[in-house]
């Protein structure tokens, strides 16, 4: 990696002049000349709206009819150091993506009240560098280096929103008056400019509010979260293809192999992938992905793909890794299979968000109880939660732009609402016999099964959208066979 410029890496042996401009401290005037000119005009022209600009318009609306009087602002987030003088890669708040389509870093979107109701978007971004002062070669941020970004008049084209230059954003905001509103925890700069003018419990409402607003999902959001998951079913069935390559090495060669779907067809994992071997599957964020991948084990991988526009798929299978399950193994993957079925078929317009939950537990307890390792009957396991010490976790969550998608929505909304079409949602059920657990027969220590779909709720039920890849354990045999052989 090219260490950036400083002044010492740039200087030269002609006496350093002094300039206005502390970034040409060590540059020759010959070579600060020769840098301001001779470069060709690259400006776009004619350039589409984004394909989501209408749906972004229709959510600002919604947005500026909630809060009328008041100014909102809502930032893309700034970068975050890795180490030293890198950084992570940039990923945009979800609000701020949700209601621009923009995905740049330092971004600011800015919603100025109209008098009692309305509003007047303005969308702050960082424009091109400029070449006269040289910062687009000089400053570690310049487009020589990072390449390069769409103007101001570039981005009102693509977002459909007036654009401003976002270093002017934290003064105006600090010079302005009546109540604001801000999206905490992406931007500390702008919050400091605010400190007097928010309060807590405002901001929260209105990260409530924008997590409520995705609760329900467009067609271009339902579209992207079918891409999402069609392109997942393709880093499983790589992952497939290479079992032999992991026993060989680890699961790094698991997930190495889904990252790699996942950077050709879309823009990166949506989470941390967990690629659990043998009792690393009884783990739940096992993401170390670090352990040895050995026949007659499952292998419980839980990854998704996150597309351009960063909606992201979540899907879980359990699966042999030489091919064929054992006896013991299927059955507790039957077990977990018939708990889906009940979650899944309670996923319906109408129907409350928690009945797949317990539809699904219903079914694992019974189980276990069939089983001898709980006394039951089914609903004194049920209502002292006993069954939580093998299932651990709740059997689903909302999808979206987020992997846990509207996640600080309240709970009258989420998880004491009730379901619409157009929601999207994971049914998720699991048991999970840690490797130490001294209360379940040996046999069964340090075996994990998660089996997990993305269903979309439809005006008659709903719809598996993971349903290309195989669930039962005969389909996944037959599956695996397949694509090894």
């Amino acid at each position: 990696m090219t260490e950036e410029p400083t002044p010492e890496t740039l200087e030269s042996d002609k006496p350093i002049k002094q300039r206005k401009n502390a970034l040409y401290l060590g540059v020759s005037d010959e070579l600060a000349e020769n840098m301001q000119s001779g470069w060709a005009d690259t400006e776009l022209h004619d350039l589409r709206p984004i394909p989501q600009a209408e749906h972004t318009a229709r959510r600002r609306a919604a947005l500026s009819a909630r809060f009328p009087g008041e100014r909102l602002v809502i930032p893309a987030g700034n970068l975050k150091t890795r180490s030293n003088d890198t950084e992570y890669s940039f990923r945009a708040s979800s609000e701020y993506a949700h209601l621009t389509g923009d995905q740049t870093q330092d971004g600011v979107l800015v919603l100025e009240p109209t008098g009692a109701t309305g509003h007047t978007a303005t969308l702050y971004l960082l424009p091109r560098s400029n070449r006269a002062n040289g910062e687009f070669w000089l400053d570690g941020q310049g487009e020589l280096w990072v390449g390069r970004r769409n103007s101001l008049s570039e981005g009102e084209q693509l977002y459909g929103l007036p654009c401003a230059d976002v270093r002017e954003v934290a003064g105006a905001l600090a010079e302005a008056s009546g109540p604001v509103r801000i999206v905490r925890g992406h931007d500390a700069g702008l919050e400091a400019a605010l400190t007097d003018k928010v309060t807590a419990e405002r901001d929260e409402e209105l990260k409530s509010f924008l997590s409520e607003l995705r609760l329900v999902k467009d067609e271009f959001e339902i579209a992207e979260l079918q891409k999402a998951v069609d392109s997942t079913v393709r880093g499983f069935e790589d992952v497939v293809r290479v079992l032999d390559k992991a026993e060989a090495t680890s699961e790094r060669y698991i997930e190495g192999t889904f990252f790699l779907r996942a950077r050709v067809e879309g823009n990166d994992i949506g989470y941390g992938s967990i690629c659990a071997a043998g009792p690393h599957a009884t783990t739940l964020h096992w993401v170390r992905n670090d352990g040895p991948v050995r026949p007659g084990e499952l292998l419980l991988l839980d990854a998704g793909v996150e597309t351009h526009t960063l909606y992201t798929a979540d899907v879980t299978r359990t699966m042999p890794i030489n091919g064929t399950f054992s006896p013991l193994q299927r059955k507790i993957y039957d077990a977990v299979y018939a708990a889906q079925e009940a979650g899944i078929a309670a996923v319906k317009p109408g129907g409350k968000y928690r009945d797949f939950h317990d539809a699904a537990q219903r079914v694992l307890v019974t189980h276990l109880v069939e089983w001898g390792l709980v006394e039951g009957p089914v609903d004194r396991v049920l209502e002292l939660g006993l069954q939580r010490r093998w299932t651990l976790h709740g059997t689903g969550h909302m999808l979206g732009i987020d992997v846990h998608d509207c996640a600080v929505a309240r709970r009258e909304t989420y998880s004491d609402g009730t379901l619409e079409p157009g929601m999207c949602l994971t049914v998720e059920p699991g048991l999970y016999f840690q490797a130490d657990d001294l209360t379940v027969p040996e046999e069964y220590r340090g075996i994990g099964v998660r089996i997990e779909d993305d269903i979309l709720v439809t005006e008659d039920g709903n719809r598996n959208m993971s349903a290309a890849l195989p669930r039962t354990p005969d389909e996944i045999e037959q599956w695996m066979a397949r694509l090894k052989g």
